[in-house]
């Protein structure tokens, strides 16, 4: 018997998962982060492998409505350093969404998240932030918060249209 039985390149296909933080069910920062690091990761696929990258595309959108408690956005502290002596920079996350707005603040949770390995970089180039709600991706969203739009695909519409005239 084969050893790929399910491995096709279908299971494979990724996926355009939309996610808006300006509805009022988002969960805050940190369980937001690890629910976009599985889809990006695919753990949420029957074939996921931890050596094969098999995650989905996310889209995230108003960014500048993240959610964190407690006094996180006052004493959350980012730390940069260029490796020369006295470069040590360190950055509130409240000067950080002033400065490169909540989509970076997401990002760098996320990649917090996501497993130090090679696959790091290219899994969180399938994450898009945007701090409002407008992106060039509305066409190729196929799960709006968790649910499926398929019947919005053009495939998919004219092939229930033809049905209709039938």
């Amino acid at each position: 018997m084969s050893q790929t039985v399910g491995r096709t390149r279908l299971a494979y296909s990724r996926t355009w998962h939309h996610i808006s933080l300006s509805s009022a069910s988002t969960p805050p920062l940190g369980r937001l982060a690890s629910r976009i690091a599985i889809i990006l990761m695919g753990k949420h696929k029957p074939i996921w492998d931890p050596s094969t990258d098999c995650g989905d595309y996310v889209v995230a959108t108003s960014c500048t409505d993240l959610l964190v408690t407690g006094k996180k956005m006052q004493q959350k502290k980012y730390y940069t350093h260029s490796t020369r002596p006295g470069s040590l920079k360190e950055i509130s996350m409240e000067g950080m969404m002033r400065k490169w707005g909540g989509g970076e603040v997401l990002r760098k949770a996320v990649r917090g998240m996501l497993p130090k390995n090679r696959l790091r970089d290219k899994r969180l180039d399938r994450l898009k932030v945007f701090e409002g709600a407008a992106h060039p991706y509305k066409d190729n969203l196929v799960k709006v918060d968790g649910r499926t739009r398929i019947v919005d695909l053009p495939e998919v519409r004219t092939e229930m249209e033809k049905m209709r005239a039938l």
